[in-house]
């Protein structure tokens, strides 16, 4: 079920893609609720789920290359690497421009794949928010990593088998061999139902991701890869103020209004929305 501000509402097709329509109907039938506190709120969410996911199937398809932090590069008109191979943009440049060559020169990029799923994070944001605000937000970027702005706002809950197009999950591979230690794990984007988007691997279902994991543990494991039940994405009622579709003269500058049954914490120096 959908409820949008303390209301059961009435989905019209006329105003959603095919793309969101597909899944608001799976949402709307479901028993679980979601809640939203608007309609810009809830056609916000969707729009960004969607670039979300096009901006990861454009990511498998730009060429960028995978690459361990040693190995890693970037453009460099665009980027400074730095000594721990992360990526830091060039004062000249804004940070709308360095995240866009990234798919436009995807042959002159090589990162892991938790640097993969920040970038993607960034893409499918910058398709969704005006630019100047991109800009504003995210200027000063550094790509390394799980290494992240705070204006991302990333929210972590538990529910992979609810886990929505565009949602972060993350596959363990809890016996990976010491000699291919950059196979831990497996950040991914998910696109569809049992489908996945991760760097190093492509575009896979959730069995062929393990099987893939399975192949790079320490010899005679018995204990396969899985997928945890972490989701995490961004915070899509803070990040709604900045849609294009919106005036930016009405947006304040308040945070996002805590709903009942969340708390904000800080993790190191990432700040989550835990549910």
């Amino acid at each position: 079920m959908i409820i949008v501000a303390n209301q059961p509402i009435e989905l019209v097709r006329s105003d959603w893609s095919a793309f969101a329509w597909h899944w608001l109907q799976q949402l709307q039938n479901s028993p679980t609720v979601y809640t939203y506190q608007s309609m810009h709120h809830l056609h916000f969410e969707w729009t960004l789920r969607e670039s979300l996911v096009d901006a990861a199937e454009a990511l498998d398809r730009s060429g960028v290359s995978f690459a361990s932090f040693e190995k890693s590069r970037c453009n460099p008109a665009y980027w400074n690497r730095n000594d721990q191979g992360g990526f830091e943009l060039r004062v000249e440049v804004t940070p709308a421009e360095g995240i866009r060559d990234i798919w436009k020169n995807g042959h002159l990029y090589a990162f892991e794949c938790a640097t993969a799923t920040v970038i993607v994070l960034y893409g499918g944001v910058l398709g969704s928010i005006r630019e100047d605000d991109f800009n504003s937000l995210f200027r000063n970027l550094l790509l390394y990593d799980w290494h992240y702005d705070s204006d991302l706002r990333l929210t972590e809950k538990n529910g992979s088998d609810s886990a929505l197009p565009g949602d972060v999950l993350y596959f363990k591979n809890p016996d990976v061999s010491p000699e291919t230690p950059e196979w831990q794990g497996e950040n991914t984007i998910m696109l569809r139902e049992d489908l996945y988007y991760g760097h190093g691997i492509g575009i896979a279902s959730g069995e062929e991701i393990i099987r893939s994991l399975n192949q790079n543990r320490i010899p005679r494991s018995t204990v396969s890869a899985y997928l945890m039940d972490t989701v995490i994405y961004p915070d899509f009622l803070y990040l709604s103020r900045y849609a294009k579709n919106s005036n930016a003269n009405s947006q304040t500058a308040s945070s996002t209004p805590v709903l009942p049954g969340q708390l904000y914490v800080r993790i190191g120096g990432s700040r989550y929305l835990r549910t």
